[in-house]
């Protein structure tokens, strides 16, 4: 009997003693939480707050995520680099979320970090079935976005959860005047493609099979032009420096350096030229022979797809050709793939990013992939 009391007297003891315990981990791990989410989200801020900045001065991050990832402390060393400043090291782990010093930019700048956009009838236009097959996308007489989300992510130049995150609930079914926030970017524009004023244009049934061409200017070509060539869009002096190590193309006017850009890059398979060559053209809503055994061996086959233009074509918007035949600097149809997969030996850019790069060059600009 006394046993029994003693453990019984124990027990209760021992619950009494509990109770606190049990009290604070029931308040601390709320209050913890509910810390850690205030941080997060203002870290989140903080972090598209400075791609946000950097897509603005042309120094692409790439997708805007919200993260401090690898692309962004890349664009925000070339930035420094253009300024003559020194940049800083980035983390060992390229997959960490590290803040960098962000001293001397001007981040209120951007304010408001997100905007509240309202999707409209033209944003839906160019959205379809985009089967995944080439066999398949070779019916269709347009490669569109696969659905609203995709069109409004590459409009804001961002990544397809990250505006999942902004949104809770929201991007499933995207329906004209739903109210999105969004980054606070100039957005991309597919309408406004057509109006971009590089040197000169091409014409070819597909721009992957343009030949290799002498260094003539478009008016001693025999080829004709799509378009009479327009005025110059930089001066002699812009050339284009491709870092196949650090998957960036730098713009420098002269010596200095005017932007940057993430790009992907040839395989050890299907590697990039490596080489000096000259930008000998641009292709806007280009079309795309897709030849397997071309892609993977670069062996002409018989058996092929012709693929018609749209931001979801292989090749994305825009086409500018090198004189080295099948090779250019092209846009995507996967821009969360840009850094992080390998090309058939092309340079491959975000649609944003191709566009504004066009913008830059002419016939006859340098370009060395190195």
């Amino acid at each position: 009997m006394r046993i029994h009391r003693w453990v019984s007297f124990f027990v209760i003891g021992l619950l009494f003693a509990s109770l606190p315990l049990q009290v604070a981990a029931r308040k601390h791990p709320r209050n913890k939480a509910h810390h850690k989410e205030q941080q997060s989200s203002a870290e989140i801020e903080a972090a598209a707050r400075l791609q946000i900045f950097l897509d603005r001065s042309n120094f692409s991050p790439g997708k805007i995520d919200g993260r401090y990832n690898e692309f962004t402390w890349k664009a925000l060393a070339l930035y420094r680099q253009s300024r003559g400043e020194q940049p800083q090291l980035p983390p060992s782990d390229a997959k960490s979320n590290v803040a960098p010093n962000t001293n001397g930019l001007d981040l209120s700048s951007v304010e408001p970090v997100f905007i509240t956009y309202s999707v409209t009838q033209a944003d839906l236009q160019n959205v379809g079935n985009l089967p995944g097959s080439p066999k398949e996308q070779a019916k269709l007489k347009a490669l569109l976005y696969r659905n609203p989300a995709d069109a409004i992510t590459e409009k804001f130049h961002c990544d397809v959860h990250f505006l999942e995150q902004l949104n809770l609930g929201k991007t499933k079914s995207i329906k004209p005047g739903d109210q999105l926030r969004v980054p606070n970017v100039q957005p991309f524009e597919l309408g406004e493609v057509k109006e971009i004023k590089p040197g000169s244009e091409i014409n070819a049934p597909a721009v992957n099979e343009l030949p290799d061409k002498p260094d003539k200017t478009p008016a001693e070509q025999s080829e004709p032009s799509q378009n009479p060539p327009a005025s110059p869009a930089a001066s002699p002096s812009t050339s284009l420096k491709i870092d196949t190590k650090t998957n960036m193309l730098g713009v420098f006017q002269g010596d200095k350096l005017i932007a940057a850009y993430p790009v992907t890059v040839g395989s050890a398979q299907t590697v990039s030229p490596i080489g000096d060559w000259k930008v000998k053209g641009v292709a806007k809503w280009p079309r795309f022979r897709y030849d397997e055994k071309m892609l993977k061996h670069g062996e002409r086959s018989g058996n092929f797809f012709m693929l018609q233009p749209g931001p979801r074509n292989p090749v994305g918007v825009l086409w500018i050709a090198l004189n080295k035949k099948g090779i250019g600097i092209h846009g995507t149809a996967s821009p969360d793939s840009i850094g992080h997969s390998a090309s058939h030996g092309c340079i491959r850019l975000a649609n944003w990013d191709v566009v504004r790069l066009a913008e830059r060059v002419k016939f006859g600009t340098p370009v060395s992939i190195h």
